[in-house]
């Protein structure tokens, strides 16, 4: 099973754009999705793609490990687990050996913000894949047996992730530092101590609150149109009765007053590195005006060798090997906005902290270039042309925006909107966000 944070916005179908003229700028195609809610309330979206004669098939869930009940950190992600062994009608292994046997491929992943279970198969099985994740929304069972073994594949996923890679301790405890109140600060896969406190009754309990088809949201892709899915999710999804949307917290985190620092020392670290966390708007949370200026903002300062911070820390100084910044905006929380780099053989991650900030007080006092605003975008454009794939690009795409609470045309008006973002627009977006009373600072090295 795949425990999967963020899927980057850039994974899109190339049968869904026409060009519009000589200057590389696309739009979509108006018909490249279609639309319908079931008799139960639950949302059903169609992407059609005849090219390709197969069909992907996923079910989301707008719950997460935000979601998480106090003192419950890992709940979500283990009852992903949990949601493979099987129901009355479909005892354990039968869902997936169904899959295998008809050519498919199955898999989950769960998020901060959703959940979601996927299915890439061929059109003929695409009725036998809907009536059994359908019975899964509802009928599932669990055994104690099964809450324990599966508790130590979890513990030791845990173990592979977090405990035996430094930089990932170093990052949850940041993660911890910088969410001050919102349970983001919570690591997806849980507290190791909570996770061994899990028991049958807790995730039953969170899966009879949050899984119903009011809280999930169907989304099928490839050779299938609306017309003839319609029918289908009808007769399975449409007969899962629903018990209305659980209520959810909506935890606001309180103002960012003060400038944080986590040093960690491990013996297994042989380079040091420097990681900064910005608190960030994101597209739902917040200042979300600034959400488009700082996706572009992480490639012009941190997307690839050519970017400020690389080619002023790495080739110009050489006082770093590496050097980038990445923006999670797409969520239903704050966002957060990451800087990262390694010092080069003889520097400190304190010299190159320091050269980091220069260069973003550099930047908020005189913006961005417009050689390097056209660069990104055509860039940014690029990435999402190109690095499709197949089946399920489009529709994870999709997935996440539905998920996190937006609409379908914020995937219609993505290129539009990153292409309409002004030089100003960055470094506002910029000011406003890459403060140092706004961030987390962690340093990781070994011991001394």
């Amino acid at each position: 099973i795949i425990l999967i944070a963020i899927i980057l916005l850039g994974i899109i179908l190339y049968s869904v754009f026409v060009p519009r003229d000589e200057e590389d700028i696309w739009q979509w195609k108006e018909d490249w999705y279609e639309a319908f809610t079931l008799s139960n309330g639950m949302k059903v979206i169609v992407i059609p793609n005849s090219k390709i004669p197969a069909v992907s098939h996923i079910i989301w869930y707008r719950i997460g490990a935000m979601d998480e009940p106090y003192g419950k950190s890992g709940i979500a992600h283990f009852l992903e687990h949990l949601m493979f062994k099987g129901t009355l009608k479909h005892p354990d292994g039968k869902f997936s050996k169904t899959v295998a046997e008809g050519g498919g491929q199955e898999n989950a992943f769960t998020s901060q913000d959703y959940t979601a279970y996927y299915q890439k198969v061929p059109l003929e099985q695409l009725e036998t894949v809907m009536e059994m994740e359908a019975d899964r929304m509802k009928g599932l069972t669990i055994a104690d047996e099964q809450m324990t073994s599966e508790r130590s594949v979890v513990l030791e996923e845990r173990n592979m992730q977090i405990e035996n890679n430094p930089r990932s301790l170093l990052n949850e405890q940041m993660d911890a530092a910088l969410f001050q109140n919102h349970p983001y600060g919570n690591p997806l896969i849980g507290w190791k101590h909570e996770i061994e406190a899990l028991n049958t009754q807790d995730a039953l309990d969170f899966y009879h609150k949050y899984y119903d088809p009011q809280n999930a949201i169907l989304i099928v892709g490839g050779d299938i149109t609306a017309e003839k899915l319609k029918p289908l999710a009808e007769k399975y999804y449409g007969a899962v009765q629903s018990e209305g949307k659980a209520e959810k917290l909506n935890i606001i985190e309180p103002p960012q007053r003060a400038e944080r620092r986590v040093i960690m020392r491990d013996e297994r670290v042989k380079q040091d590195e420097l990681w900064i966390d910005f608190y960030a708007p994101s597209h739902t949370y917040g200042a979300s005006e600034h959400a488009y200026a700082l996706t572009l903002l992480s490639k012009i300062l941190g997307g690839g060798t050519i970017s400020r911070l690389y080619q002023e820390l790495v080739v110009k100084q050489k006082i770093a090997v590496m050097a980038g910044a990445q923006y999670s905006g797409l969520k239903r929380g704050p966002g957060s906005f990451t800087i990262y780099a390694i010092p080069a053989e003889g520097k400190t991650p304190e010299e190159v902290e320091a050269a980091i900030h220069k260069q973003l007080n550099l930047l908020i006092t005189k913006g961005v270039t417009e050689d390097e605003l056209a660069s990104a975008k055509k860039s940014m454009i690029a990435e999402m042309l190109y690095s499709r794939e197949g089946l399920l690009g489009l529709s994870i795409i999709m997935g996440q925006v539905v998920a996190t609470g937006l609409e379908p045309e914020f995937v219609s008006k993505w290129t539009q909107n990153i292409g309409s973002v002004t030089a100003e627009q960055i470094r506002a977006a910029a000011a406003y966000t890459l403060k140092r009373n706004n961030s987390v600072t962690g340093v990781l090295k070994g011991n001394e």
